[in-house]
């Protein structure tokens, strides 16, 4: 059997159509259904109910698909390792990292890393939570950093580190020359939050809901991402609740201030998820070493 033709069939899978997925594989429409063919002549049943005029998997295509993206994996991870003892090509880590992680966090990490591994070509994808662990099991990705909580029976999860969950004003706030307040006064000031169903806002929300002021505070505006939320409590529009990862640098300007909320310490773990796999990559495990040596 050609590897081949369970690239294409995974493909077909992926794209929805044999006609995206030629557009892709940048052949033709009749080359990719031979292929499915000769596939199914191996197998000896259809993988694709045709009828309708639409595509679906039968049973057996649908018990075949992890399969054959797993025998795919360890095919170019064969590829790989044995290019990278002939010295023919470098290897290669594909990291998949969620918002935070991936913007604040990893940037410096990965260029010290890279540093200890010249001959190590390292890629970053990143995404939302849900995006990077789609990512993961599609085997797109050899590693997933990610905030919050996961579960799923296919993975080994481990917690590498935690990040604090901080509110923060903007210089010339009138609380600016307070280190503290207490949850009650929260009420007073306008905060902007996250769009609803964000990992970040439901964790803040859950907190304030359990201290009873979640329903007396003013939602001033939803913003879609951290940096923008950033430049609007900079710009004096209000306050809110952030990664610490995330406002590092504008605590250390002076342009964001942190005030502590008394009793209320939130924190979420941040975790490293792989799939387990008889043939790890070797630079998967020197890179989570690594991380776990560098964040503790």
């Amino acid at each position: 059997m050609n590897i081949d033709y369970l690239e294409m069939f995974c493909q077909v899978i992926e794209e929805g159509s044999i006609s995206q997925a030629a557009r892709i594989g940048y052949i033709s429409q009749p080359a990719v259904t031979s292929k499915i063919r000769q596939l199914e002549k191996h197998y000896g049943t259809e993988l694709f109910d045709r009828t309708g005029g639409k595509l679906h998997l039968t049973a057996s295509g649908s018990a075949l698909y992890p399969y054959a993206k797993e025998i795919i994996d360890f095919f170019n991870q064969s590829e790989e390792a044995v290019k990278g003892i002939t010295h023919l090509e470098a290897s290669t880590l594909n990291i998949g990292a969620s918002l935070t992680i991936g913007e604040y966090l990893l940037p410096g990490i990965l260029g010290e890393f890279q540093k200890e591994n010249r001959n190590l070509k390292l890629n970053l994808a990143i995404g939302n939570t849900p995006n990077i662990v789609a990512q993961l099991e599609n085997r797109d990705i050899d590693i997933a950093l990610v905030e919050g909580i996961v579960t799923h029976d296919d993975f080994h999860i481990e917690k590498f580190s935690e990040d604090e969950l901080i509110m923060v004003i903007p210089s010339n706030h009138h609380w600016n020359d307070r280190s503290e307040i207490s949850i009650e006064e929260l009420p007073e000031e306008k905060m902007i939050w996250r769009e609803k169903n964000a990992g970040i806002r439901e964790i803040v929300e859950n907190v304030l809901q359990e201290n009873n002021v979640l329903d007396k505070v003013k939602s001033y505006m939803e913003l879609g991402s951290t940096q923008s939320i950033k430049s609007a409590v900079e710009a004096g529009m209000g306050i809110s609740i952030l990664p610490k990862l995330s406002v590092k640098r504008e605590l250390e300007l002076g342009v964001l201030k942190h005030v502590t909320i008394s009793d209320i310490h939130i924190t979420r773990d941040l975790s490293v998820i792989k799939i387990a796999s008889r043939f790890p990559k070797k630079s998967m495990n020197s890179f989570i070493f690594y991380l776990k040596k560098v964040t503790t």
